[in-house]
């Protein structure tokens, strides 16, 4: 290797075809009419640890550089253009990766020549990566309140350059925005709930994305679903009834019971998050002690859908029906009974919107899918690129 001027000049390795030192004036060492040597350059300085953000840069100073392709010794090409005698990368590398390029390039004396340089990625450990989980799942069929969901093993202090790399993109077209809850927490939502039949894309390419503190993004992931039928709940407390609608049809109304004093169901727009046919409750959970009056421990409450992460959930409550459609009863949760819990289970999916009134406790944006209890320019605000 030589340097100059912070430019490593890559030394020739096997393949390359060389014409320069034919001839009884080269073997006599005679230098006179010798062509200019062409060479490959490339902006890094240390030909073992390529930094994995690299802008890189190839070029072939001594002639017309007219091809040159780069890839990994498995053949997986990365793409670049070509300006002149100058090779720019306009994908990514990957990190730990042994990379060829051959270039073809025309020298002054108007022969063609082909070069070969390699060179490595850094290697980096895990410490030094985050990995992207993404919700939903691939093939998943979503509710019109379901937000796109990323969450980050590892903060992402540089939240812009990450936003940049991460898209929503749907058919029907649909605006939206990105909003950050924290640095390892990203969510995607619709101005309004998502139109049934939606066909939704999410590409998260952030392999190798600088994520600030020396961290880079471990893997793109792309997640492909589908916005199901338009169920919406709506729940009013003082009524002690729910309302449930599908594709703007009422299709049943169901006494139901909601929190009384001191647990008081939160009105505001809530999401079904996850569903459980069966589900041990324990108030332990959400802060009632064992030796509380209020302590309950139930190990097989029915047709569970989760609503919020402090605790709140749609469920069969055999025990309260007869206070179901007159008073409210519960620790918070929404009782219904069985028979009707089991009706609504059946028609659920994670996504379905619950909109929630009768009670001065508000819904919050970070308890659970809240992604609909602010307004979209609120919403909007939490983007790193607004």
């Amino acid at each position: 290797m030589a340097l100059a001027t912070g430019t490593l000049v890559m030394s020739l390795v096997s393949c390359q075809v060389d014409h320069e030192n034919r001839g009884p004036e080269a073997r006599q060492g005679v230098s006179s009419g010798r062509p200019d040597p062409v060479r490959l350059t490339a902006n890094v300085g240390d030909l073992a640890a390529v930094p994995v953000a690299k802008a890189l840069e190839i070029s072939a100073p001594g002639g017309g550089l007219q091809r040159l392709a780069v890839a990994t010794r498995g053949g997986h090409r990365l793409r670049g253009v070509l300006e002149g005698d100058v090779w720019r990368l306009t994908s990514r590398l990957e990190p730990g990766t042994d990379y060829v390029a051959r270039a073809t390039a025309v020298r002054s004396d108007g022969e063609r020549v082909e070069r070969v340089l390699e060179f490595r990625t850094q290697d980096l450990s895990l410490d030094q990566q985050t990995y992207a989980s993404v919700a939903p799942l691939a093939g998943e069929t979503v509710g019109v309140g379901m937000p796109v969901i990323v969450s980050f093993d590892l903060p992402v202090t540089d939240r812009a350059a990450f936003e940049r790399h991460m898209r929503v993109s749907s058919t029907p077209s649909q605006p939206g925005s990105w909003h950050w809850l924290s640095d390892n927490e990203a969510h995607w939502r619709p101005k309004t709930y998502w139109q049934a039949g939606t066909e939704v894309s999410v590409d998260i390419d952030v392999n190798s994305v600088p994520a600030g503190n020396g961290v880079f993004g471990q893997e793109s992931r792309s997640v492909d679903f589908r916005v199901g039928a338009a169920n919406v709940y709506k729940v009013d407390a003082r009524s002690h009834r729910m309302q449930v609608f599908s594709g703007g049809e009422l299709l049943r109304t169901i006494p139901i019971t909601t929190g009384k004093a001191g647990f008081i169901t939160r009105s505001g727009v809530k999401v079904v998050m996850e569903k459980f046919a069966e589900k041990r409750m324990n108030s332990e959970t959400v802060g009632i002690a064992s030796d509380d009056p209020e302590a309950y421990d139930i190990d097989d409450v029915q047709w569970a859908m989760r609503l919020t992460h402090s605790g709140e959930f749609i469920h069969a409550a055999p025990w309260s029906v007869g206070s179901q459609g007159s008073a409210n009863v519960s620790h918070g949760c929404t009782g219904l009974s069985t028979q009707d819990a089991a009706w609504l289970y059946a028609m659920s999916k994670r996504g379905d919107v619950v909109e929630y009134t009768g009670t001065d406790r508000w819904m919050t944006l970070e308890n659970g899918y809240g992604d609909w209890n602010v307004s979209f320019d609120d919403y909007r605000n939490g983007s790193a690129l607004s």
